[in-house]
């Protein structure tokens, strides 16, 4: 979904190169519509508005989705900028939502995307930040320029949102770029070039578990414009490569460190092994929906002893159905036999007022389909779920986000699905007779984040229909609502309040539990009464994105202060997880993480006791992804019955360490490195900083064994993740 302005600043990853020459422009004239007169330099915009560059139109009062809006910017750009490196000079935009095109002095230097009138369709590239490398012969030095955007929003908000766009000398980044892609044992180099140049090329290639250097490589490489340099190498698995360009002409370096994937989760036995939550919270007289989360080789057949009255368990695929109608704990042990023998374990089904005991554990189409999901590709993913094995550790819900609503409701107001979902209760059914849970998505505004139709005015209405489709989650968006809240005088945390207040209601209504979960981004500090409006989970942050930067940012400097707050029933949720294969739509591609960042990713997602929804096409995963998503001892750490979120004890040199309790007198300890160098850390001396002491061994989860005192070298952005009891 599309951010607020806060969280866009923080994890957008744009950055000025700052100069004493450079020209920064905050604001700009505006108007709504589209003229290409407007381009002119001589046009006169005296009457438009005045809107800044450091939020979205919505946030300054402009209702505009699915329509142009122009800027002005009126700039006096001095003759000193002419002495540069380059003959060349960048006009640096940021990101701007959705589309543009960008004019100096009425001759079109840019464009981005494509908008609502291109024969080839609507191309948002909204993240995407505007960087134009102009000829300086378009430029009145000394003198007033104009420079004209036109910006097309297809959906949600729009306009400029990231700050100050920038006039000044390029930089090596600005003109070159460079992309590594890679393959299960080998990468490849991508430059591309707005200018004729050539620079140093430096490989270094060492052991990921020994970080002993095995290769060093320098070469020069020339670049010719707008055209692609590609450069191959082959290597080993379980290698880091760090790979640097240089231009002696700049003092700035291009660098890229990645390692090639590695597998530490052991393989699961094919005896039965139970993966799954200790404990299933249902109201009285709601539907129990709960699949046994049992791996090992089938046929499988299980048992229970213990189930109460209501309840009962289909023996050939561990799915329990049926309903409770008196509240209490019920003891239940669970049994599964195959072939090679046998696990039991001990459960408690706890039917009273409060769900979700633990995290959400599941799948949103989000990450992956964008607005191009399908019921066809939901229920690729969910069969996937089931037939590769992900069910077995707990993955329940398959959830779907923006993009069903049909664009007009029924005669009665009832909402309707398109035609990509021709029918969702049977769907929900589906979902249902294999153990799965369905999750939809709204917004309490008249529109949601992409375009669709929200529940404003009919939110009784739609909790109803969502209760007859089988709906067990709900993802409650902002997006639409902020006109509603721009319209009002009262912008107190009572106004942030309401429309989740008044959901909550007629979801409580239903004769079926349905997760509660709100998405706004962490306004008003929602964390402080998320809990008050009965919500399961709540945004605290902007929406992830597969980058360090968004990982850094979301997981190791916003949810810091926020462990009072998570517990059972109600959980802090930092976002999606971003492994696999994403893109938000049609266009997928590997995450950007590193895998030491993936491993970084997932263990503290568990650390927090975060939602854990996984955001790539299920049916595409491929093996180093299903080893993050499938350790057991890991995923425990995350399902822990406590439900202590984690707390940053330390924070030194680059470091942090995160520690919680669990259920089992134990503590989790994930031990980060956030530096951009492998470096060693002693872990007693680690584990002493946060008062354990006297321990001989640890428990690797990743590595699920035993692991001695001593010296370990971790990765850059890299973790070791213990178990101490």
């Amino acid at each position: 979904m599309k951010r607020p302005f806060l969280a866009l600043l923080l994890l957008a990853g744009i950055s000025f190169s700052l100069s004493a020459q450079d020209v920064y422009v905050a604001e700009g004239r505006f108007c709504a519509g589209d003229d290409t007169a407007w381009a002119a330099p001589g046009f006169d915009d005296s009457a438009w508005q005045i809107l800044g560059f450091e939020k979205d139109w919505s946030l300054q009062g402009i209702d505009l989705t699915n329509g142009f809006g122009w800027y002005r910017l009126h700039v006096v750009i001095p003759s000193s900028l002419k002495k540069g490196v380059t003959d060349k000079l960048l006009l640096d935009l940021g990101p701007i939502d959705d589309t543009d095109e960008t004019f100096l002095n009425g001759v079109l230097v840019g464009k981005t995307g494509r908008d609502g009138t291109d024969p080839a369709g609507f191309y948002e590239m909204w993240e995407e930040p505007r960087r134009y490398v102009v000829d300086p012969g378009l430029v009145n030095w000394d003198g007033e320029n104009v420079i004209a955007v036109r910006v097309y929003n297809g959906a949600g908000e729009g306009g400029f949102y990231a700050g100050a766009a920038r006039i000044g000398k390029p930089v090596l980044s600005d003109f070159v770029t460079m992309t590594v892609k890679r393959t299960p044992n080998s990468f490849e180099t991508v430059f591309s070039s707005l200018t004729k140049t050539q620079g140093t090329l430096e490989v270094v290639v060492e052991d990921v578990f020994t970080n002993k250097e095995t290769s060093h490589e320098t070469r020069t490489v020339k670049l010719s414009p707008k055209k692609e340099t590609r450069l191959g190498r082959a290597t080993g698995q379980n290698t880091r490569v760090r790979v640097k360009y240089s231009d002696s002409r700049f003092g700035e370096e291009l660098a890229e460190i990645f390692s090639m994937p590695y597998i530490l989760t052991p393989k699961a036995p094919a005896t039965p092994r139970y993966n799954g939550p200790l404990v299933f919270g249902v109201r009285p007289g709601s539907p129990v929906i709960f699949r046994l989360a049992f791996s090992g080789e089938r046929p499988m057949v299980f048992d229970a002893e213990g189930l109460p009255e209501g309840v009962v368990l289909n023996p050939e695929d561990g799915v329990l159905g049926g309903s409770v109608s008196e509240a209490g704990d019920y003891p239940v042990v669970f049994t599964a036999t195959n072939a090679l023998g046998s696990a039991s374990v001990e459960f408690t089904l706890k039917v009273g007022e409060t769900i979700a005991l633990t995290p959400p554990m599941g799948w949103n189409s989000w990450n992956c389909w964008g607005t191009s999901v399908s019921q066809e590709k939901v229920m690729a993913s969910a069969a996937a779920l089931v037939n590769r094995g992900l069910a077995d550790y707990g993955y329940s819900y398959i959830n779907i986000d923006d993009a069903w609503e049909a664009d007009e409701r029924a005669a009665d107001g009832s909402i309707l699905t398109n035609s990509k979902f021709p029918d969702m209760k049977a769907l929900g059914d589906w979902l249902h007779s294999r153990g799965l849970r369905l999750g939809i998505y709204s917004s309490p505004g008249d529109l949601t984040c992409g375009g669709y139709l929200g529940t404003l005015g009919h939110e009784a209405q739609d909790a109803a229909t969502w209760n007859e489709w089988g709906v067990d989650y709900l993802k409650y968006d902002w997006c639409g609502y902020s006109k509603v809240y721009n319209a009002q005088n009262d912008h107190s945390t009572a106004s942030y309040v309401r429309p989740y207040l008044k959901m909550q209601e007629y979801l409580r209504q239903q004769p079926r539990d349905i997760f509660y979960s709100l998405c706004q981004y962490g306004m008003a500090e929602v964390w402080t009464w998320g809990h008050a409006v009965d919500a399961n989970s709540w945004r605290t942050t902007g929406d992830i994105s597969d980058t360090w930067e968004s990982v850094r940012t979301i997981g190791f400097a916003l949810q810091k202060e926020l462990y009072p707050y998570a517990g059972p029933g109600h959980w802090n949720d930092p976002d999606m997880l971003v492994v696999g294969k994403v893109g938000w739509g049609e266009r997928l591609h590997d995450s950007r993480l590193t895998p030491d960042e993936q491993y970084s990713h997932i263990s503290l997602w568990s650390l927090l006791a975060s939602n854990m929804l996984i955001g790539c096409p299920i049916d595409q995963i491929d093996d180093f992804t299903f080893n993050l998503l499938c350790n057991n001892e890991v995923n425990a750490v995350n399902q822990d019955i406590l439900g202590r979120q984690a707390r940053c004890l330390v924070e030194e040199d680059g470091f942090q360490i995160w520690a919680r309790e669990l259920s089992d007198g134990g503590t989790a300890v994930g031990i980060f490195n956030l530096n951009e160098d492998a470096a060693p850390v002693d872990l007693a001396g680690c584990l002493a900083k946060i008062g354990i002491e006297g321990v001989d061994t640890v428990r690797d989860l990743w590595r699920q064994q035993d692991i001695p005192m001593g010296t370990y070298v971790i990765a850059p952005h890299g973790v070791r993740y213990v178990k101490v009891r």
